[in-house]
């Protein structure tokens, strides 16, 4: 029987968009454009977020 995994939620920073080139402005010797990779810096680059830990409270003295 196959197992099913659950989809980890996409970035809420980069929707699911971590890496981008940005161009330079500058042209190589060859005549395309110089770029630059950036990645989201919130997930690292993976483009999901783990889900958030639960936090322990304490009820009651």
């Amino acid at each position: 029987m196959p197992q099913h995994t659950l989809p980890r939620p996409i970035c809420g920073h980069c929707d699911g968009f971590p890496t981008v080139a940005i161009t330079t402005g500058i042209r190589t010797p060859t005549g395309q454009r110089q770029t630059i990779t950036a990645n989201c810096p919130a997930c690292r680059g993976t483009g999901h977020t783990t889900p958030a830990a639960r936090a322990h409270t304490r009820i009651g003295a």
